[in-house]
This record gives structure tokens, sequence and C-alpha cells, in this order.
């Protein structure tokens, strides 16, 4: 049984019900080195900035070049946007202070939490406080892994396993897409517990700190009530937009593949979301990666 109280996290995420224990793994309040030792997540590649005040400000700091990320804890809203802007925090070797605002996912859990049993889903994760619009909730932690471990444990999968392997695709400039691949199935943390929603009350954003390595971090969507369960969207659609109808033309091809949805919400879709382009990358028939 793992272990969802120690570590390093200030907060202690609770099991409920006591008797009850969710599969094994090796709790880790954030990622880590996959076994393929491709990508360290904890290497410190980039410069600090030279801010000597105990919180910077923007004009003035090189981590905060593309804008302000907090404002009082909370992610600054980018409504009128699709995708979410790149955001940098202040690392360790920067000179500001450990109260500098800029400093927020890296700070780890600051809510109380909890594991517990659903009804149709397996296991799930709530809050047992209010969390307002904006905050930072928690890290979708675990392995991170190279693209062809990342393979070889997706081709290992049967229809019966639970897939917890994630693969974010950020889109650069120039038309080129940058991949990070997260497994917190053998080591990782509350995030593995979150269940999909197709009108979730989280969204994910990669943070950078220390590296172009990605912390999965998951914020509030809206204002949260105590006891609430929380739950992302697995598609990885921004704020919530609509399917478009390339989406869902994919999306009924591919029905019979497809695991159904519990999540009860009202525009609930019935399945799922399901990436034939990532399965079928990973074919292997294939002998190239992407």
């Amino acid at each position: 049984m793992a272990d969802l109280s120690g570590g390093l996290e200030p907060v202690p995420v609770t099991l409920c019900p006591p008797g009850e224990a969710p599969p094994a793994f090796q709790y880790s309040p954030d990622s880590v080195a996959g076994a393929d030792g491709d990508i360290d997540p904890t290497e410190i590649t980039f410069p600090g900035c030279s801010c000597l005040t105990s919180s910077c400000v923007v004009d003035e700091c090189s981590c905060l070049c593309r804008g302000e990320n907090y404002s009082r804890l909370c992610l600054r809203p980018t409504d009128t946007e699709e995708y979410t802007r790149p955001v940098f925090e202040c690392n360790a070797l920067c000179r500001c202070g450990e109260s500098c605002q800029n400093r927020v996912v890296q700070r780890g859990l600051q809510f109380r939490l909890e594991v517990f049993k659903t009804e149709k889903k397996g296991w799930g994760l709530r809050t047992l406080e209010p969390i307002a619009k904006g905050r930072f909730v928690c890290e979708y932690a675990g392995e991170v892994l190279g693209f062809n471990e990342a393979r070889r444990r997706i081709q290992a999968q049967t229809s019966k396993d639970s897939n917890y392997i994630i693969a974010v695709r950020e889109h650069l400039h120039g038309g080129k897409i940058m991949e990070t691949f997260v497994d917190p199935t053998y080591i990782g943390n509350v995030g593995r517990f979150l269940n999909h929603s197709c009108e979730p009350n989280l969204y994910m954003v990669p943070v950078r700190v220390d590296s172009m390595v990605p912390k999965l971090a998951l914020f509030a969507a809206t204002g949260i009530s105590a006891g609430e369960e929380l739950s992302y969207d697995y598609s990885g659609r921004f704020h919530n937009l609509p399917t478009t109808n390339r989406e869902q033309k994919s999306l009924e091809e591919d029905n019979g593949l497809r695991k159904p949805c519990y999540c009860g919400s009202r525009t609930c879709s019935s399945f799922l979301p399901w990436d034939s382009s990532l399965f079928s990358m990973l074919d292997t028939s294939s002998g190239s990666s992407p």
C-alpha cells in the first residue's frame, strides 16, 4: 500500500475508506526520471534571475519576460486564448526569495485532498476544502519517459489494464511539436487518482521551473466546493472547448475501442477520450519514431 501522507508535501493526503487500499505504487510528490533514464526532470538547466527583491516583477525579471503568471496565487486567466501560454516559474538558481509570487507549482500541495472509492469509476480524488478558481491544485507526477519506453509500455498493455500514461503535446513556433510522456503507474503522486470528466473542474498547464521538462500542473477551472470530486479532461482540451467536427468524426470511428465514460455530466460523450494517432504511431509495424 502506498503511503499517501508522508514525503515532502506540506499538506497530507488522506485515504478513505480506511479499510481499502488503491493499487500499490511508490509515492513521489514530484516527477522522477523514468526507467529508461533518457530524461531527468530534476536536472537544473535554466539560468536563474538576478532579482534581489523578495518577489519578482514584470519588466525586471528574466523569468517573467512573457508576462506575469500569477495574481494572488491564481493563474492569470487566458479566456480569450485557445491554448494556454507558456508558464516559467523562478527556479533554484534565482536570487529572489522563496516567497516570490512566481513560485507556486514548485511549492506542492496546499489543499487537503482525499483519495476515495467512487461508485463506477474506481478510485477518485476530492478536495476537503474550498478551492478558488485559478488556484494550483496538484501536479500529475510520475516517471518522465522517453519515446521508446513510452511506446514499449503502451504496447505491453492489455484491454483490461488501466492506462496512466499521459502524452502532452505542445505546439511550438515553426510547426514543431514538443512531447512529454509521464507515467505514474509505478511511481507517482495523487494526480494518478484524478478521473476524467467531460465538464471538468481542473485543467492542465505545463509549467517549467528548472528545465524544459515541464511539471504537468492542474489548476481550478472554476470555484470548487469542499467534498467535490476533482477531474480534468483527458483529451487535453483547454478550458473545456467544444469538440471540433473533425475530432467528433475520429471519435465515432474509434468507439469500438474506447472505454465508457461515467462522469455523469450534461455533455458527457459516453466514452473516455481516445487518441488513435498515438496508438497508430506506436504500432509495432512501424520502425521509425516521429
